[in-house]
């Protein structure tokens, strides 16, 4: 008899701090505190509150592990956060580590280009990023049937798309700020 097959959960791996508080209580988990961090999950780009280790010390934007085995300065992963309720810091450091995700993360995002499909008979996924049109989109759609694009430079070579790692970012703090009718890259 076949067993249906059933992935195992994705849980974030890393995520990056983007603010902390040393003597903070939990916004998720009542009655929780000590270091609470407010970090954006490498791989799913949802934002998150973190307890820490006490006595470690973070810096904003520095790369944390959060996986089940091995951490060393993380306590717990409390839960998922709002955007609208984390600190006008962490919104504020947001841009530039969600814009440090996409360059670490270059053959994920590329990949993305060069796989994206029409989400509807009248949008392709390509659309939705900024600065991506009906001419760009049937640019990366002919040039990636020649010969699939190997990184962002790539990309701006044989098509003339402006900065992709701004245009992508872009698109993931539209979808984190819950302004994005359906999400390209950040999980829900």
């Amino acid at each position: 008899m076949e067993r249906a097959y059933n992935p195992p959960r994705k849980y974030e791996e890393y995520a990056y701090v983007l603010d902390f508080n040393a003597r903070g209580k939990s916004t998720t988990v009542r009655g929780r505190e000590g270091i609470i961090i407010t970090a954006i999950g490498e791989d799913r780009l949802t934002l998150l509150e973190i307890l820490g280790v006490p006595n470690s010390t973070f810096e904003i934007g520095e790369k944390i592990f959060i996986g089940k085995e091995g951490r060393t300065n993380v306590l717990s992963v409390l839960g998922k956060m709002d955007y609208r309720k984390i600190s006008s810091s962490a919104q504020t450091e947001l841009p530039g580590v969600v814009e440090k995700i996409v360059n670490e993360n270059e053959k994920k995002f590329v990949d993305y280009l060069n796989n994206a499909q029409p989400l509807t008979p009248r949008i392709h996924a390509l659309e939705l990023i900024p600065g991506i049109g009906k001419t760009y989109m049937k640019a990366i759609l002919e040039e990636r049937e020649k010969k699939k694009f190997d990184n962002f430079e790539d990309i701006q070579e044989r098509i003339g798309f402006k900065e992709p790692v701004k245009q992508i970012t872009k698109r993931i703090l539209e979808e984190i700020a819950g302004e994005a009718r359906m999400n390209l890259f950040v999980k829900r």
